[in-house]
């Protein structure tokens, strides 16, 4: 299975001079050369030089990100940061995987972009009206459930 960061002790070299061109790009050529340029494993070169041991170091590296992610989703449903965890188990990923860091960075761009359109006047418009509107509408009808029933604390009910 190729994950786009399997590196023998050939071409290490190669790609590490690729990798500093790359950064002394200018800024312009920089997004090109950074879509253009192969994933480079962040495995020390040790790790690298020894097959079984990068695999195993990229199984270790899977296991930790699915493990903080698997802890992200359950976070969705429970106290704590759910969508950081799931985003920081993608980050580990993408310390290794082609496919991760291709993921993670159009997520980057696409909440980006979010947050631009958040920005935009006509929709924060919108959007304070409708939270409005849904205020006022669960301010009346607390205050019917208020005007039935009454405000009786659990502790004061009688035995019935």
């Amino acid at each position: 299975m190729n994950t786009g960061s399997d590196r023998g002790t050939q071409g290490s070299a190669a790609d590490e001079a690729t990798t500093e061109a790359a950064a002394g790009s200018a800024a312009g050529d920089t997004a090109e050369a950074g879509a253009q340029a192969p994933h480079v494993s962040k495995a020390p070169a040790f790790i690298k030089s020894n097959k079984s041991l990068h695999l195993s170091w990229q199984v270790g590296v899977f296991i930790v990100g699915l493990a903080v992610i698997v802890a992200g989703v359950a976070m969705l449903v429970l106290p704590g940061p759910g969508w950081v965890a799931i985003f920081a188990g993608l980050a580990i990923w993408a310390t290794e995987f082609a496919w991760a860091h291709l993921v993670l960075r159009w997520t980057k761009r696409k909440v980006t972009e979010a947050a631009q359109k958040a920005l935009d006047p006509k929709v924060r418009r919108r959007n304070i009206i409708l939270t409005s509107v849904g205020l006022v509408i669960a301010g009346a009808l607390i205050g019917f459930y208020l005007w039935k029933y009454g405000l009786v604390m659990p502790w004061s009910l009688k035995d019935q």
